[in-house]
């Protein structure tokens, strides 16, 4: 059984859902990031999400667009990603995952990329913009070195993409919870329950619900539901609210602070029963894009 697999038996048979929290490898330096993977792990995370820097981040909004600017002029590449994943599977058992858009992946080599991911203890990788219909290459190299790949749906997915997907994915699936980017919002519309029901219907595999999700309340929503009967994933992604936390830090106060932050994500995870006057969350008014 995969580390991917494993943690999410783990959490199912303890009622809880995965915190996945987000970093983008060499922000604020490469040294920071192999400082907070480790602070990550110790406080919580289930599965930890490396993003390489990439010039053109289509599906990332401006905080993670600043944060791989900064990276990229840092000089941070592939390889040195590759390296501050080797490093913190030295010292941690959490899943780790790249986070890489194709080109980056193409230009290094598909069958070496895997090969190297396998070698530095990467569990999975997220690809936002390798559709399933061009992912065969890259799948079969996965498998081959016993890699997750895991592809994204959105709330306009038809049910013969999903069915597509859930032929190809293995770990889980990213469920992107809104319509846009990655960014931090002030509420989570509650049709995300109806997004994850559908997708329940073409895989058994876990679902991950990402954009947006900023706050404890948030992570509660999604892997409980707004209301009771509610479908909700079995784990949330932070990414945006979490660089935005770091961008504000200078230096040495980063571990105290995402370690707190991290710990009260976490603590949202538990699934427990709620008061049936518990009222649904309005849907979304006004989102606040980085």
């Amino acid at each position: 059984m995969s580390r991917i697999a494993a943690t999410f038996k783990r959490l199912a048979d303890a009622d809880e859902g995965a915190l996945i929290p987000y970093l983008t490898v060499g922000y604020p330096s490469l040294e920071a990031t192999r400082q907070l993977v480790l602070v990550l792990a110790e406080q919580g995370a289930d599965l930890i999400e490396l993003g390489v820097p990439f010039s053109d981040p289509l599906a990332d909004g401006a905080t993670v667009q600043r944060a791989s600017h900064a990276a990229l002029e840092q000089g941070v590449t592939l390889s040195r990603c590759l390296s501050v994943a080797a490093e913190a599977r030295c010292s941690t058992e959490v899943p780790l995952l790249f986070m890489s858009y194709f080109n980056p992946i193409l230009r290094y080599g598909l069958s070496r990329f895997v090969r190297h991911c396998a070698r530095a203890g990467v569990d999975g990788l997220i690809i936002p913009d390798l559709p399933p219909e061009e992912a065969g290459e890259l799948k079969a190299e996965c498998e081959q070195h016993a890699l997750d790949l895991i592809f994204l749906v959105a709330p306009t997915s038809t049910d013969e993409r999903l069915a597509r997907v859930a032929e190809m994915a293995s770990g889980f699936i990213y469920c992107v919870s809104l319509m846009g980017v990655t960014g931090a919002r002030t509420e989570i519309s509650y049709d995300v329950s109806d997004m994850l029901a559908r997708v329940r219907q073409h895989t058994d595999l876990p679902l991950v619900v990402g954009f947006g999700i900023s706050k404890s309340e948030h992570v509660a929503q999604v892997v409980q539901g707004a209301e009771d009967g509610e479908v909700g994933a079995e784990g949330a992604v932070v990414g945006s609210a979490l660089i935005n936390l770091i961008e504000s830090l200078p230096d040495g106060d980063l571990t105290a602070s995402v370690s707190k932050y991290v710990r009260n994500l976490k603590a949202a995870t538990v699934r427990s029963p709620r008061p049936s006057s518990v009222g649904r969350t309005p849907a979304l008014t006004a989102q606040q894009r980085d």
